[in-house]
């Protein structure tokens, strides 16, 4: 009897690796890769590898190859994936909430855990990247620094295993929401990442998870006018969250 357990291969993992990176907005639209000789020794692997990898990539319209003086392999508007995350988004039944709910059981004991657990380390590290995300003058720029304020409170927390679980998911949900328009402004997102810093810096376990808690759930809602709107709004509205 099969137990449906699959291997992924090299160029799969590589692949599965560049793509988080993008979701987690490490790089963004119009950034250019590293050449394919140095990112191939960053990773630790055959060129050739690599190059299957980026080719599968770009077959999913996440990078691009450009000729010329300037030329390399750059990412994507990331116009492919945004329609295609979508549409899974709108087709699969529950696929939304679910990925919401578990972000909210994810991140709200991530956060008590970091207001019980943190460093002034900790706290410099957060307050780096909530001050990024006031100054970003960009989606990518915001994105960013979104998922490191997120990853600068899993490490307060001290659970690799949170820590590992929260990126994943964040990746999953948010490998393209961030780059549709949205109605709210950036300042409603800045001010949710405010909230939760405070409480975390008072040592507030209860205040920390109920504004996690809280900003996931404003996600929600602006996520669901998006994604299950017949048309998404302009980009003249548009603001992301995180």
């Amino acid at each position: 009897m099969s137990n449906g357990v699959t291997t992924q291969t090299l160029t799969e993992v590589v692949a599965d690796h560049l793509r988080r990176l993008i979701h987690l907005g490490e790089v963004g639209p119009g950034d250019r890769l590293p050449a394919e000789r140095e990112l191939a020794e960053q990773l630790g692997i055959a060129r050739l590898s690599l190059r299957e990898a980026l080719k599968t990539l770009q077959n999913d319209g996440y990078v691009e190859v450009r000729r010329g003086a300037r030329g390399g392999t750059y990412v994507t508007e990331l116009e492919a994936p945004v329609a295609r995350w979508r549409a899974r988004m709108r087709t699969v039944s529950g696929e939304f909430d679910d990925i919401i709910d578990f972000r909210i059981g994810l991140e709200t004991e991530t956060a008590r855990l970091a207001a019980a657990r943190r460093t002034p380390e900790d706290l410099a590290a957060m307050r780096t990247t909530i001050d990024d995300l006031t100054v970003a003058h960009d989606r990518t720029a915001f994105r960013l620094a979104d998922s490191r304020f997120h990853a600068s409170l899993a490490r307060a927390a001290r659970s690799s295993r949170l820590g590992a679980a929260v990126e994943s998911t964040r990746a999953e949900l948010f490998n393209t929401h961030d780059l549709l328009p949205f109605i709210d402004p950036v300042q409603e997102s800045v001010d949710d990442h405010e909230v939760v810093f405070r409480a975390v810096e008072r040592g507030d376990v209860d205040a920390a998870a109920a504004a996690m808690r809280d900003h996931i759930e404003h996600t929600r809602t602006q996520l669901r006018a998006i994604v299950f709107a017949t048309d998404p709004p302009s980009e003249s509205t548009e603001a992301p969250a995180s």
